[in-house]
């Protein structure tokens, strides 16, 4: 680890437990842990016998399953949800499903200060961050707030077991994401870099395995520890221009979100790539590669997964626009965010192509290198 050690951390306040069977035999414990009587369970439309389950396991102390949480978290949704959990009285929440399902947990908590216990049924990572986003009006915004920050985790392996490859690919590209930014964000620090790395390494293996062996428990354990210390790079650092395309094409286009972080991922991390030696370095180390971006992208179509936001839904005329608000607001990136270079990244995700070196072809990456934090 070259030069001096010059770094600020803080850990997020949050408990986690983690084992095949949790989501039934813990969370009632994590609920008397925390003191809490009156619970509403919340959850998707497609992750309501899990959480039922979670339900009943709770018994009396389940005032509700309220199974209305949506894609990039509606502001109206939220609303609603809000007004269940009071005119329930609960004095808590359990988030039941993926992100969109933690997303619904965190907006009630944001409104109310209700606490929150997280149970993870994919590999999106929210349960790890104060990060809260909402959508309202076509545009996704997202902030920080500890108030939102799951007092309890409780990762169940066998939760994941149901879940479609395919779903199990993108949700795992997602939480990579947040390690890959992690790298290089301007905040980051010698412990989020061991973490990103490590979670890196673990997903990119674990994946293939759930490919062959969906109902292999091991790789399953391995991808939700994976996406665990993903989560928690993302919950301790800033995000920078992938997250911000994501949640443009998200909330303004209504892309998918998993599999839009998919795509995304290996050209924003090209584009990145000259001004993050030191990130490059630590990724194709945990990919075994000497072409990170060029190996995310080609991991991700091996195993599936969309390829272009074309296939998602996209048009070309969508691209000029979404590059607008991406550089009209943009997140703090190690590289200049321009609009020719924005489009750029936009047009080879569109089109789906090989990434190339991150230098984009209407802009000279600056001379200076800042490593990443390692």
């Amino acid at each position: 680890m070259p030069g001096t050690l010059d770094f600020a951390y803080e850990t997020q306040p949050a408990r986690v437990v983690f084992r095949p069977g949790a989501a039934v035999s813990a969370t009632p414990g994590e609920a008397a842990r925390l003191g809490l009587r009156r619970l509403l369970v919340v959850c998707g439309s497609r992750g309501q016998d899990t959480a039922r389950m979670v339900a009943d396991a709770l018994g009396d102390v389940c005032v509700g399953l309220h199974a209305e949480a949506r894609m990039h978290v509606p502001v109206e949704i939220v609303e609603r949800a809000v007004e269940v959990a009071r005119a329930a009285g609960a004095d808590g929440c359990v988030a039941v499903g993926g992100g969109s399902a933690i997303g619904l947990g965190k907006g009630i908590a944001l409104r109310t200060g209700l606490p929150l216990i997280a149970v993870p049924s994919t590999y999106a990572g929210s349960e790890m961050t104060p990060v809260w986003g909402l959508t309202e009006n076509g545009a996704k915004r997202t902030g920080r707030d500890p108030s939102v920050q799951p007092r309890s985790v409780v990762y169940d392996p066998e939760l994941t077991l149901s879940l479609p490859v395919d779903l199990s690919v993108t949700s795992g590209v997602n939480a990579l994401a947040h390690a890959v930014e992690a790298l290089y964000a301007p905040d980051g620090s010698p412990l989020v870099s061991l973490m990103a790395e490590e979670g890196v390494r673990a997903m990119t293996g674990a994946l293939p395995g759930i490919a062959v062996a969906p109902d292999d428990l091991d790789a399953r354990s391995r991808a939700l520890y994976a996406a665990w210390l993903c989560g928690a790079c993302l919950g301790s650092t800033t995000m920078g221009l992938h997250h911000k395309l994501c949640h443009v094409l998200g909330g303004t286009f209504g892309l998918p979100h998993a599999e839009t972080h998919t795509v995304v991922l290996p050209y924003a991390l090209a584009y990145n790539a000259p001004e993050v030696p030191l990130a490059l370095t630590a990724l194709n180390r945990a990919l075994d590669t000497d072409d990170a971006p060029r190996a995310l992208r080609d991991l991700a179509r091996r195993l599936g997964a969309p390829g272009s936001l074309a296939e998602l839904g996209l048009t070309e005329a969508d691209l000029e626009v979404a590059a607008a608000q991406v550089t009209g607001q943009p997140y703090p990136n190690p590289r200049k965010v321009t609009v020719d270079g924005v489009r750029d990244v936009l047009r080879a995700a569109y089109e789906g192509r090989t990434p190339e070196g991150g230098v984009s072809r209407s802009e000279t990456p600056t001379s200076a290198r800042r490593p990443a934090r390692s």
